[in-house]
């Protein structure tokens, strides 16, 4: 496979996970590390090392700050040794070459304009939408996208530029190079297929899968209330061994995919799958297990999940969501080296959490005597940190455990 592994983990965090890299034998020490972002840098790991990396034990490294998100990054990373054998200086060459035939010549502002990092699904590669921004490539045509192409080992291109505002969060795609968009991706031994310019594929919440692959679901029914292509129904079937589960999902290609993707893994006939608003499904007191796996928010789905449960046993709410914790006061930290841990950056963040989390678990309770008319008691059995999308923005699921009373 072309192109370099790596860990893209925010700047203030990197030298604690490489140091932790470096200790497993898994950071790639003839490459150097690369500024991804303003916020952001890539870590490059070596192949051998990727199958058993632990990204949920890296993360809790750094607690709550981390963002472990697996890439594969080319032209930047320039090896310290033999810098003219890297895949990046391959691709820079092969444009080089494309820009000299049309009477151009190479500058560092175009150099500046490569793929720093890009997703890899089989032969199809998708490019972020910090490349091939200026003027000039436009004048290469189609001609481009071929000389890409070649550059990363890739038969067919794409290019994501952001979410869309369709109410499915469908993603803003376009088919560059190639006669089809359908990619097949394998995650922790379950493979998923979908359509890249339709359906989104997350790699940043693979630690939340792996959970809940661990999970002990056996003679239990789940519900998947925002089910996707399958992310977390899949590890519930195919790891944690639930009876049965009901999958439901309202955006059309991505019922499309999960229905490949439960033949696929040959755990079609324990799931039902649920096409439309789940605020409209008709299912009462089913449930031991309900996963709302939306963000930035599930508040929308609380009721819903509410009704699901077994009105005589209970069981365990997976309620997702964005937390964002407020920036410190600066000017009220004292200005030594040693601040305590009370006001650091982590401790925050934690208090914010379980903030939250504590009135999730009340307003929970009294949607749930509400809707029943009995008394339930809630229980935060914990609360995970998925990822950080910012600094003091991060996803959070928190599992509550309600029982009636």
């Amino acid at each position: 496979m072309d192109g370099v592994p790596c860990l893209r983990v925010y700047q203030c965090h990197a030298q604690q996970i490489r140091r932790c890299l470096q200790s497993k034998g898994a950071l790639d020490r003839s490459l150097c590390l690369l500024r991804d972002s303003d916020e952001t840098v890539l870590l490059p790991i070596l192949t051998s090392c990727v199958s058993q990396l632990d990204l949920q034990s890296l993360g809790k490294t750094v607690a709550s700050d981390n963002a472990c998100e697996l890439v594969w990054s080319q032209s930047p990373l320039l090896s310290k040794r033999g810098r003219g054998q890297t895949h990046g200086n391959k691709l820079k060459k092969i444009l080089q070459e494309l820009l000299g035939s049309c009477g151009e010549g190479w500058t560092e502002e175009l150099r500046g304009d490569l793929p720093r990092s890009f997703q890899r699904h089989g032969d199809l590669v998708l490019l972020g939408d910090n490349c091939f921004s200026l003027p000039l490539w436009k004048k290469m045509g189609q001609e481009l996208w071929s000389a890409v192409a070649k550059g990363l080992g890739a038969k067919r291109l794409a290019k994501t530029s952001r979410i869309s505002r369709d109410g499915f969060r469908s993603p803003v795609v376009t088919m560059l190079l190639g006669e089809h968009s359908w990619v097949k991706h394998v995650d922790n031994r379950i493979r998923y297929e979908f359509d890249v310019t339709k359906c989104m594929f997350s790699a940043g919440n693979i630690t939340e899968k792996l959970r809940v692959a661990g999970f002990d679901c056996r003679g239990e029914t789940v519900v998947d209330l925002y089910a996707g292509i399958g992310y977390f129904t899949l590890p519930y079937l195919v790891h944690a061994g639930a009876s049965h589960v009901h999958a439901c999902e309202w955006n059309p290609d991505a019922v499309e995919a999960l229905q490949k993707n439960l033949v696929a893994n040959r755990v079609a006939d324990c799931c039902t799958v649920h096409q439309g608003d789940n605020r409209k499904l008709q299912l009462y007191d089913i449930a031991d297990r309900v996963n709302l796996g939306l963000i930035p928010s599930s508040e929308e789905g609380w009721p819903v999940a509410c009704r699901l449960l077994k009105r005589t046993t209970g069981g365990v709410l997976h309620i997702h969501q964005n937390v964002s914790s407020p920036l410190p006061d600066m000017a009220a930290i004292p200005a030594i080296d040693d601040v305590p841990e009370r006001i650091s950056g982590k401790a925050a963040d934690r208090e914010v959490w379980q903030a939250w989390a504590d009135d999730t678990a009340n307003r929970i309770t009294s949607l749930l005597k509400d809707i029943t008319g009995a008394l339930w008691i809630t229980n935060i059995q914990h609360i995970e940190h998925v990822k950080s999308y910012a600094p003091h923005v991060h996803h959070i699921v928190l599992d509550l455990e309600c029982r009636p009373s």
